[in-house]
């Protein structure tokens, strides 16, 4: 499917008003994390069935659109990254994966990591060496960091945790609340499959973790215990 004929369709789908309030809910202001980015206003569910409609795009018609300047149209190029990468042979998953990884500038919203990152990095390098993850973390990028712990959620799902626990004790000291948020939500999912997996993790940490990360790790809990973390008593 040509890439004009996809952009049209998407073009076409456009809700102004709608795109507004994406516009600030996704923080586009100046200064803000997704300054510059330009929404057309169209709902998840439509993309996704927009996926379904060109599921057989070529990848490099994919590469194009992900470099668009529109957010719906890289969520979609993501979006069928993902359903690809889940229907493939280990050769397409490699070049999925591959182009994934050198597409990182445009993967720039927290919407687009997460329903992306597990699936595709995630699920690659489940059989592989993952120090691509540690690499990740480190990254000047507030984008490449997230991928990095989102990434493990993968894992998590299979009652793996020990690259949850090591990517969120390396980014314990991140100055960027969409990554406490990321990490104290990947914890908390540790939690709901072994919670004392992640009472040990906190045992240690908890004290020097940023508010937001602990508050979204112990979300779960009771609330006697949730307010003994946050007074420092648990």
């Amino acid at each position: 499917m040509s890439y004009q004929k996809i952009k049209d369709h998407l073009l076409g789908l456009a809700d102004s008003e709608r795109a507004e309030h994406s516009q600030r809910f996704f923080k586009t202001g100046e200064g803000e994390y997704g300054y510059g980015d330009i929404f057309l206003g169209i709902r998840v569910p439509v993309v996704r069935q927009a996926v379904k409609e060109f599921k057989k795009t070529s990848l490099s018609t994919v590469e194009k659109l992900l470099k668009s300047k529109y957010h719906e149209v890289r969520l979609f190029a993501l979006l069928l990254m993902v359903y690809r990468f889940s229907k493939a042979l280990e050769e397409e998953r490699g070049k999925i994966y591959r182009l994934y990884l050198r597409s990182t500038k445009y993967i720039n919203n927290w919407d687009l990591v997460d329903s992306s990152a597990h699936h595709i990095v995630g699920a690659w390098l489940d059989d592989k060496d993952r120090s691509v993850l540690d690499v990740l973390s480190g990254s000047k990028s507030l984008w490449e960091r997230r991928i990095a712990i989102i990434a493990t959620y993968y894992y998590i799902k299979n009652n793996s945790f020990d690259d949850t626990l090591r990517i969120s004790k390396r980014l314990l000291g991140d100055s960027e609340d969409l990554i406490h948020k990321a990490v104290g939500w990947m914890l908390r999912e540790v939690g709901k499959r072994d919670l004392e997996v992640e009472k040990a993790f906190l045992k240690v940490h908890y004290k020097n973790m940023p508010r937001t990360m602990l508050r979204y790790a112990i979300e779960k809990f009771e609330e006697g215990e949730r307010l003994r973390y946050l007074s420092g008593n648990a």
